[in-house]
């Protein structure tokens, strides 16, 4: 098992890698990393080179 960072904001959680591919279908490893704790809601990820934390992040309809 991998161990992933504890979450600073709850110390509850840690914090797990989510990928994506972009728009040419090439992976993005590790665009964001949320917080395990889904009380915590804690997040941070890179949208077209910006680095954002705290969007509220939603499942996907697709």
């Amino acid at each position: 098992m991998e161990n992933y960072p504890q979450c600073l904001k709850c110390s509850k959680g840690v914090l797990l890698p989510l990928s994506d591919y972009g728009r040419e279908g090439s992976e993005i490893r590790y665009k964001a990393w949320v917080c395990s704790n889904p009380d915590c809601g804690f997040n941070i990820r890179i949208d077209n080179g910006e680095v954002s934390k705290g969007k509220v992040i939603k499942q996907s309809e697709k």
